[in-house]
């Protein structure tokens, strides 16, 4: 694929989530060493624009420097409920008229005006009119959307289809990539139409690979690619301290997330899972236990079931609950675990891609299919909280996960 063009990653919830912020972070990198391959002329190639939903998250992590590097423009999506007047102008046009797509005319506004005046500040540097027009910037631009799960959320998919619609009305090949799909819902004529549009898409997994070909994509626009944060870096961190106080040992990393939780049959069952799980590592082994959150949102904070479970078992003085960080930073203290158990799909990706011995608490396909490409069945590696009641189930699985790596 080309890449010495004008390049647009669009729909980035923002590195609230570490998940977002690796795919978003190891994508630009991955654009970055492709350009240099193909002799990209770097002061004349767009510099991609990342259109987020929270560029504040994005340059307190590490976007941030990619984007001093060069190597990123961050700009903030327009949010329509936050400006009443905007709010009520486009809802009242959209009543009139039936058009949907107004709402991401005005969403995606700024981001489209930045890769506009990328492209043309890259355009007014050509010098050479006869260059090989393969590798000229002005070729067809490329939008990419990076929301890896974001077609697994049916309250997700109106606008997802709105949003690749706007694009590709504006000119632009379209690449849906490192994505996972409900098989089922791929019934839905909507989506299946939506898709089939992409000009390229990468699913990370066999399961939605296989669903995708049987729903009739076609094989010639379909790839399967791990997830693009299996290439994120892995940052040299200290030892997991609490002040002057380090904790002995090796340690087990543990994520839990609400989502998850929310997502359970048996009410409370995950998190006497997790409890039960703790005891048994405090009382029958000599490691410690580290809490490792990976999405910090307010509305869906790690922090919180994990300060729960931190309170549970502070007084050991063998568990800690670290702070949080950026995204190869969390990486490089899950590397160094001698276990890891979780439930925030990029926060096993960081221990599967350091060779750590892992166990998913998992909701979706993704978290299915990468295990099964992994290790050639999801089962005993990944525990699908839907189908959770065993309270020692998480032990249980331990115990297997240990015994076979």
């Amino acid at each position: 694929m080309n890449l010495n063009r004008p390049i647009v990653l669009y729909y980035h919830a923002g590195s609230g989530n570490h998940g977002c912020e690796a795919i978003a972070n190891s994508t630009l990198k991955l654009i970055h060493r492709k350009r240099i391959e193909q002799g990209c002329i770097m002061d004349k190639t767009p510099i991609p624009i990342v259109i987020s939903n929270n560029v504040d998250e994005d340059r307190k992590y590490s976007l941030g420097d990619l984007e001093k590097q060069g190597l990123c423009i961050l700009v903030n999506e327009r949010h329509i409920d936050k400006d009443f007047f905007a709010h009520v102008i486009y809802y009242g046009w959209r009543k009139v008229t039936g058009d949907k797509q107004s709402f991401m005319r005005y969403r995606f506004r700024d981001g489209y005006r930045a890769y506009t005046l990328e492209h043309n500040r890259c355009d007014h540097k050509k010098t050479d009119e006869k260059k090989d027009m393969s590798t000229a910037s002005g070729n067809t631009p490329l939008a990419i959307s990076i929301g890896g799960d974001n077609y697994c959320y049916p309250e997700m998919v109106s606008d997802l289809i709105l949003a690749h619609d706007y694009f590709r009305k504006k000119g632009f090949d379209t690449v849906l990539w490192g994505c996972s799909i409900e098989p089922d819902s791929l019934k839905d004529a909507a989506l299946l139409k939506d898709l089939m549009n992409f000009d390229r898409i990468y699913a990370r997994e066999s399961i939605s690979y296989n669903a995708l070909l049987e729903a009739g994509i076609s094989v010639d626009k379909l790839e399967l690619r791990k997830d693009p944060a299996f290439e994120l870096e892995t940052n040299a961190v200290s030892g997991i301290r609490d002040g002057a106080f380090e904790l002995p040992g090796k340690y087990i990393g543990i994520n839990l997330s609400p989502m998850v939780i929310a997502k359970e049959s048996t009410s409370g069952i995950t998190m006497e899972n997790y409890k039960r799980f703790i005891h048994y590592i405090l009382e029958n082994t000599d490691q410690s236990v580290v809490l490792i959150p990976h999405v910090v949102w307010a509305g869906s904070d790690d922090r919180k079931p994990l300060s729960e479970l931190y309170d549970a078992f502070k007084d050991s003085g063998r568990v800690l609950l670290i702070e949080d960080m950026p995204a190869s930073d969390l990486k490089g203290y899950i590397s160094q675990c001698s276990f890891f158990v979780g439930a925030r799909t990029h926060s096993t990706i960081a221990a599967y891609s350091s060779g750590v011995p892992t166990l998913v608490i998992g909701y979706s396909v993704k978290s299915r299919g990468i295990a099964t490409d992994l290790f050639g069945s999801y089962e005993n590696y990944c525990l699908p909280v839907q189908e959770l009641s065993d309270p020692d189930a998480l032990i249980n699985g331990y115990k297997w996960v240990m015994s076979h790596s």
